[in-house]
C-alpha cells in the first residue's frame, strides 16, 4: 500500500488534540450562553448569488458538483460556505418570522476556503461566531459588548492574552469625506493592505487607484497611523485637519467602545485606526485580534457591524458580530506546544482484569463506575497487572482498579502508589481527576 500523505489545509487533529478541541468548544459554549446567546447552525451550503451578493471578496468558494452530474443539473450554482456571517444574514430573511429580536446567536461550524495552505489559513476549518441582530434598528451599545464576552472566553483557556485592534468605519469614511475624496470604497481596500505591503505602496496605490492626491494620500497614511490604548486618538485624527460630520460620529462610537474596553477589561482594546476589515458589507465598528507574543499569526477573531447585510427590502436587519478562528488558534498552539491537556484519554479508572474468565465481572465494576458518570474501562488483556498498569500510565489514566474476591475492591492512584479498599457504588474521585482539562501554557513563543 502506498504511503499516505496529508492533504494540505485540511487538518486532522491526533486524538489528544481533538479532545482540547473539544474542551475549547464547551468553554466557548458555555461562556456564549452564560452571555445569553443561543445557538444556530447553517446549512453548509448556498447559492454563489447568495456568497457574492455583499462586496468583493478574494476567497475562492468551493463549488458543489456531484461527479456523475447531468449536463441541466444546476448544483454548479451552490458552494460552500467560507465564513459563518453571509449563511446567518440568509438565515435571518429565512426565519425571520419565528425569530425574537434582537437575537443574540452564536454558531460554532465549519467553513471552507480555497486559499493557500499556510501557517494560520487553512482550506476547511472550525469557526466560533457571536452576533447580535435586530430589526431596522440596532443599538450601539452592542458594539460595545461583543468583545468583552470574546474576552471572558478566551481568559477561561490556557491560551495567550489577547489585544483587540479597533477601529469604527465611519472615521475613514468621514475623513475622506472631509478631504475631498470621492473614491472611499477604493481608498480602504487599499489601506487594507498597509500590512501585507508597506506605506509606500499604499501610498503610490491611493494615487495611482483611488485618485487621491499626493496630500490627500499623505493624509490618509497618517490616520492609518494612529493607534491609542485611551481616547486621545480623537484629538490626533482632529488634528489633521479633515472635517465631517460623519467622522465626527465615529469618533465618538469607537471612544465608547475604548472606554468601556478600559473599565471591564484593561488592557484588551487597542484603537487602531489602519484597521480597515476589506469586506464592504461593515458599517461601524471593526475588530481584529491578535495573540500577544503570537502577532505575526495574524487576527484570531474579527468582524465588525453590519446595517445592510440582512434585508428583504422592506426590513432591513443590522448586526455586529465577531468570528473567533478556533482551527487558526488551536493549530498555532499545536505547533509551538503551547497548550495541552492532562490525559490522552477520557477514561479516569482502568478495571484491572485478572483472567478472561472475570471480564463478565470487571464489566459489571465498570457499568456501576459510569453509571455515577466515572469515565471508565476494562484492561484490554489479561496481562500480569504491571503491564495492565502501564497501559494504564501511558494513556495517563490515573487510577487502576484491582477486583477482590471479598465484599470490596481496592483501587489505586498510579502517580502516587497509594491503593485504598472501594467500593464501585461509593467511591469517588477528586474532582480534578473526574475529567481531563486543558493544561497551562509552557515555554515562550519561537517564531
Amino acid at each position: 500500500m502506498a504511503k499516505q500523505s496529508a492533504m494540505s489545509g485540511f487538518p486532522e487533529w491526533l486524538p489528544h488534540q481533538r479532545m482540547i478541541e473539544q474542551r475549547v468548544l464547551d468553554v466557548l459554549r458555555e461562556v456564549f450562553e452564560l452571555h445569553g446567546f443561543v445557538p444556530v447552525e447553517t446549512r453548509s451550503v448556498e447559492p454563489l448569488d447568495q456568497l457574492l451578493r455583499k462586496g468583493e471578496t478574494d476567497k475562492e468558494i468551493y463549488l458543489l458538483r456531484r461527479l456523475q452530474a447531468d449536463a441541466d443539473e444546476s448544483d454548479s450554482g451552490l458552494g460552500l460556505h467560507f465564513d459563518l456571517t453571509v449563511p446567518f444574514a440568509r438565515y435571518v430573511l429565512e426565519h425571520a418570522g419565528r425569530l425574537e429580536f434582537p437575537l443574540r446567536r452564536y454558531q460554532i461550524q465549519k467553513a471552507w476556503r480555497g486559499e493557500r495552505p499556510q501557517e494560520g489559513r487553512y482550506r476547511e476549518f472550525l469557526q466560533a461566531d457571536i452576533d447580535v441582530i435586530d430589526r431596522d434598528t440596532l443599538p450601539f451599545h452592542y458594539e460595545a459588548e461583543l468583545p468583552l464576552v470574546i474576552a471572558d472566553a478566551l481568559r477561561r483557556l490556557p491560551v495567550p492574552p489577547i489585544r483587540m485592534q479597533v477601529n469604527n468605519r465611519k472615521i475613514p469614511e468621514g475623513f475622506c469625506r472631509g478631504l475631498g475624496i470621492a473614491d472611499f470604497p477604493g481608498v480602504l481596500r487599499t489601506l487594507d493592505k498597509l500590512a501585507k505591503i508597506g506605506a509606500q505602496q499604499v501610498h503610490a496605490q491611493l494615487v495611482d487607484t483611488a485618485g487621491c492626491s499626493t496630500a490627500q494620500a499623505d493624509a490618509c497614511l497618517a490616520l492609518a497611523g494612529i493607534t491609542a490604548d485611551d481616547t486621545s486618538f480623537v484629538d490626533r485624527v482632529l488634528a489633521l485637519g479633515a472635517s465631517d460630520p460623519l467622522l465626527d460620529e465615529g469618533l465618538e462610537q469607537l471612544a465608547a467602545v475604548v472606554e468601556s474596553g478600559r473599565d471591564h477589561a484593561p488592557g484588551l482594546l487597542l484603537a487602531d485606526l489602519s484597521i480597515a476589515r476589506g469586506l464592504d458589507y461593515y458599517t461601524g465598528t471593526v475588530y481584529e485580534t491578535v495573540l500577544v507574543g503570537h502577532e505575526r499569526l495574524g487576527s484570531i477573531c474579527s468582524g465588525g457591524r453590519y446595517d445592510a447585510l440582512a434585508s428583504d427590502g422592506e426590513v432591513t436587519y443590522p448586526g455586529v458580530g465577531l468570528s473567533l478562528g478556533v482551527t487558526r488558534l488551536l493549530g498555532r498552539l499545536f505547533g509551538q506546544d503551547q497548550i495541552s491537556i492532562s490525559r490522552k484519554v477520557p477514561t479516569c479508572v482502568l478495571v484491572a482484569l485478572p483472567d478472561e474468565a472475570s471480564r463478565s465481572r470487571c464489566a459489571a465494576i465498570a457499568g456501576r463506575l459510569r453509571g455515577r458518570g466515572i469515565a471508565t474501562q476494562v484492561a484490554p488483556a489479561a496481562d500480569k497487572y504491571g503491564k495492565q498498569i502501564r497501559f494504564a500510565e501511558r494513556r495517563g489514566i490515573p487510577y487502576v482498579w484491582f477486583p477482590q474476591d471479598g465484599p470490596v475492591d481496592q483501587v489505586r492512584d498510579i502517580r502516587s502508589g497509594e491503593q485504598v479498599d472501594a467500593d464501585a457504588d461509593r467511591w469517588t474521585p477528586p474532582a480534578d481527576d473526574l475529567r481531563p482539562y486543558l493544561g497551562a501554557i509552557a515555554g515562550e513563543d519561537t517564531a
